[in-house]
């Protein structure tokens, strides 16, 4: 059973919404950040950044904790964000490119995730988990929800639909053209009739934000069991999202000279020099780009079928016999030779060897959305950055009160 609840979210005034919501923090780079705190005295980036108009930035994390929650209490005291009265669920539609994603934002049960009801697909690192578990205890708030997928319930399609008909309480276009709506569900009986259909759905999935959910467990753990008992959370069915692909960008050669680099990849792989940009399509196929010129690799696998679900996805492929034993990658968590770019800049990532920032691009093929589950359920792990799943949600829209629990 899949645990959820409402909640009293605090959230921006409707004519403020499309200047409180932000994309997360690390998506923006140092001058985009700067031009946007600079530029809109709402935006929650403030609130991420609190010391931003301060000569002297502080180092201190905990410090730096304390201040983004009296950042953020300064703007409820002025009247930026309000709480709603009564616990409701939310119905948050994001729309861009012709693909639309609409889901409930609500509270997930951290009993859940203890006991394997909300699973996973990837490792987290313990010093992140730490870093957010002391920022939650220090802000007492969620600003980002979990991206949780489920599998498909005509029920609550039907109920979400007929608010889809209904005025949405925000409405509002981001720079980056995608259409954001969001509905508030308050009534008693529909709130009841979601909780009960979601009680009857077996599995939740973390599709995006597994470090947000461990280190909220974390905290849950460290009241034994007494607060924090849940997790805001995006929950989407699974017919709905994106996957796209997480490329690789290395450095250097680890000493080899291109020649030396193809004739290594030949022990394990078929190469075939392509004429123009080139994405893989084929089955243990990966797109390679060094020196100017496009590659197809393909996996000569003797005995694949051995292999687990994990240790057959390209990624692991990929790491197993070129970034390992050839480049000299061991450690893609921590390794500075290495980055991580997805599907989406892919044209990014090619400027990027062709300027020299990097020796080689390594293009991957997406992953389905059955095989996440099925490595989720199988209690398996995927290599780090092995999917970018969309849609992205923005920050500070809907704030959740860890003392809602």
């Amino acid at each position: 059973m899949a645990k959820i609840k409402p909640f009293k979210a605090i959230r921006p005034t409707r004519d403020k919404v499309s200047l409180v919501a932000s994309r997360s923090f690390l998506t923006y780079s140092k001058d985009a950040l700067h031009d946007k705190l600079e530029s809109n005295p709402f935006t929650f980036l403030h609130i991420i950044n609190p010391d931003f108009s301060d000569k002297i930035k502080v180092n201190n994390l905990e410090l730096k904790y304390q201040l983004v929650k009296k950042k953020f209490e300064s703007f409820f005291k002025q009247g930026v964000f309000k709480k709603d009265i009564e616990e409701c669920y939310y119905i948050y539609q994001h729309s861009k490119n012709g693909k639309c994603y609409t889901g409930i934002i609500a509270g997930a049960s951290m009993e859940d995730y203890v006991q394997g009801n909300i699973k996973v697909h990837e490792q987290t690192i313990s010093k992140r988990e730490k870093m957010f578990t002391d920022y939650l205890k220090a802000t007492g708030f969620n600003a980002e929800p979990v991206l949780l997928t489920y599998k498909r319930n005509e029920d609550i399609d039907y109920l979400i639909s007929s608010y889809l008909k209904q005025r949405a309480e925000y409405e509002f276009t981001t720079t980056n053209k995608a259409t954001h709506k969001l509905w508030v569900i308050d009534s008693h009986k529909e709130i009841l009739k979601i909780t009960e259909e979601f009680n009857k759905i077996k599995s939740l999935y973390i599709a995006d934000g597994h470090h947000r959910m461990s280190s909220s467990s974390l905290l849950y753990k460290q009241s034994q069991g007494k607060e924090n008992g849940y997790c805001m959370s995006y929950l989407i069915s699974d017919n709905q999202l994106s996957i796209l692909n997480f490329n690789r960008l290395v450095k250097d050669l680890n000493g080899l000279n291109a020649s030396t680099f193809l004739e290594k990849l030949q022990s394990n792989f078929t190469l075939t020099l392509k004429t123009d940009f080139y994405q893989p399509v084929l089955e243990d196929e990966i797109g390679m780009y060094l020196n100017g010129k496009w590659y197809s690799l393909i996996y000569n696998h003797v005995s694949k079928k051995k292999l687990n679900i994990v240790e057959k996805l390209d990624p692991s492929i990929l790491t197993e016999n070129i970034l390992s034993p050839i480049l000299g990658i061991s450690d893609l968590k921590t390794d500075k030779r290495i980055s991580f770019i997805d599907g989406t800049n892919l044209n990014e990532a090619v400027n990027k060897v062709d300027t020299k920032d990097f020796e080689v691009l390594f293009v991957l093929k997406s992953i389905s959305i059955d095989t996440v589950k099925e490595v989720a359920d199988k209690k398996l792990c995927m290599p780090p950055k092995s999917t970018y799943i969309e849609p992205k949600l923005r920050s500070g829209l809907i704030i959740y009160e860890l003392d809602e629990c």
